[in-house]
């Protein structure tokens, strides 16, 4: 008999009775805020074409890496679930996920799965091996309805507005086929872009030339010459913001930055556009191209982002036989302090600027990235990020945090995610446990219930709408 699916209205909550209920009150305020997700990866052309999405396994398994990491983990063959094979059959892959489903307990995906089930599908039972066909079938169902088309479901999980992530060689299209059906009624939803400069910033990012050719013929510039190359930068950053970018994100391996001179720059730009590309010259161009951009950034006021510290794709037979983005990429120690000053010394005083660093290094909370951003003027903190976007994540992130940055140098919550039926869920449990964090305050009289309501609502609305600009 499959065991009945429940949500309990209090889960994440503190277990202190008294703090439980001033959890409860704070999140009864904001609970139904809309959503403000300003960055992440959906897909533009989901929203563009509004076509159903095919089935259970194509929407929720297939762009998931959280889910399907930890199946590989124990041994589940990627091609079974579907990853990369498109000769895979969808219900047999959905069926060894349903066999697996115990291997997410006590993770943040088990929580924002089981939301989804419940909340969006209205499933009473339990995911598992029994129930893997009613699962397969009730919700391949209702993602043939109207209602499971990607605009319904938008403005269903009541999303203000929503940040996709395209590099400077994306023509934007279906971000323009969104804008033209919202001038004409069509729709009302606000997908817009963020500059991801990676492709053409990162000279060991594969086919690095072959996407300067790319860049010069979108730019009309030469991106083999290193002022025709900031120029194709400034160009493109100023079509990604008419198209609605209020941001840019730059995923590097390190947070080193450099200031270099025009002349250094020039040099340094033609050895790493030659045929053999030093690590040492890549990293120092990485590091100088992050100033570059902060600088850009003052000039044309996109929010830069600044996500540093993943070894990407540290399994070298997973990254030849299925590429990027397939759960292989793995948290590094990262200094902030040394790596940022070059950068933070040309324009970390610039309160016009704002700059949000995130972190896979738990470590540098409190020791270093809680006092950067408790200074400089152009600093933010990114929420818990990745790996640690999750319960205890969270926690340990507000708890290293506050004391030394506050709440206001942090911009609230980013879900940061490709599986878009999770956004709800991933918001609300970030709602979830800032309230609890804001009970614990209340509790021991460090801060006014109605100051802990004011900061439930920045926390889960107005500080990604003000960080971001939008």
């Amino acid at each position: 008999m499959p065991r009945p699916l429940t949500l309990s209205p209090d889960r994440l909550f503190p277990s202190e009775p008294a703090q439980r209920d001033i959890a409860r009150r704070l999140y009864k305020e904001v609970a139904g805020l809309p959503i403000v997700s300003p960055h992440g990866h959906t897909d533009p052309a989901w929203f563009a074409g509004n076509a159903p999405f095919g089935n259970a396994a194509e929407l929720l398994l297939h762009p998931d890496h959280y889910v399907f990491r930890m199946l590989y983990s124990q041994g589940v063959s990627l091609d079974a679930l579907g990853i990369g094979n498109p000769d895979a059959d969808p219900r047999e892959s959905w069926r060894l996920f349903a066999g697996n489903y115990h291997l997410f307990r006590g993770t943040p995906s088990r929580m924002w799965m089981d939301w989804v089930f419940a909340e969006a599908f209205g499933i009473e039972v339990q995911f598992s091996a029994e129930t893997s066909d009613l699962y397969y079938d009730r919700i391949t169902e209702a993602l043939a309805t109207d209602a499971f088309r990607p605009r319904a479901l938008f403005d269903r999980f009541g999303i203000e507005v929503i940040a996709t992530t395209e590099s400077p060689l994306d023509t934007l299209d279906h971000h323009a086929v969104i804008r033209a059906a919202n001038a004409c009624g069509e729709w009302g939803g606000r997908v817009i872009t963020a500059y991801r400069p990676d492709p053409v910033v990162d000279p060991e990012f594969e086919g690095f030339r072959d996407n300067l050719e790319r860049f010069s013929e979108l730019s009309g510039e030469d991106a083999f010459s290193y002022a025709g190359y900031l120029a194709a930068h400034r160009g493109r950053r100023a079509f990604f913001a008419s198209m609605g970018a209020t941001s840019t994100d730059h995923g590097h391996p390190s947070a080193a930055t450099a200031d270099l001179s025009n002349a250094e720059a020039e040099a340094l730009f033609m050895r790493v556009t030659g045929a053999d590309v030093g690590a040492a010259d890549a990293e120092l161009f990485r590091a100088h191209m992050l100033t570059v951009m902060a600088g850009m950034s003052l000039d044309d006021g996109l929010v830069m982002q600044i996500h540093p510290g993943a070894f990407r794709n540290h399994n070298p037979w997973l990254f030849a036989t299925y590429g990027r983005d397939k759960g292989a990429d793995i948290p590094t120690a990262t200094d902030f302090v040394h790596a940022l000053r070059p950068l933070l010394g040309k324009y970390g005083n610039e309160a016009a600027l704002t700059i949000i660093l995130f972190t896979l290094d738990e470590t540098s909370y409190a020791r270093e990235l809680a006092p950067l951003a408790g200074h400089y003027p152009a600093l933010r903190l990114g929420p818990a990020w990745w790996f640690h976007d999750s319960p205890e994540g969270m926690r340990r992130f507000r708890s290293q945090m506050t004391e030394t940055a506050g709440f206001y140098n942090t911009v609230g919550f980013n879900d940061d995610t490709r599986a878009f039926l999770s956004i709800p869920a991933r918001h609300d449990v970030a709602r979830r446990i800032d309230c609890g964090f804001l009970a614990g305050l209340v509790a021991e009289h460090r801060l006014e219930e109605w100051e802990a309501a004011e900061l439930a609502a920045d926390l889960s609305y107005n500080l990604a709408k003000a960080a971001y600009k939008l």
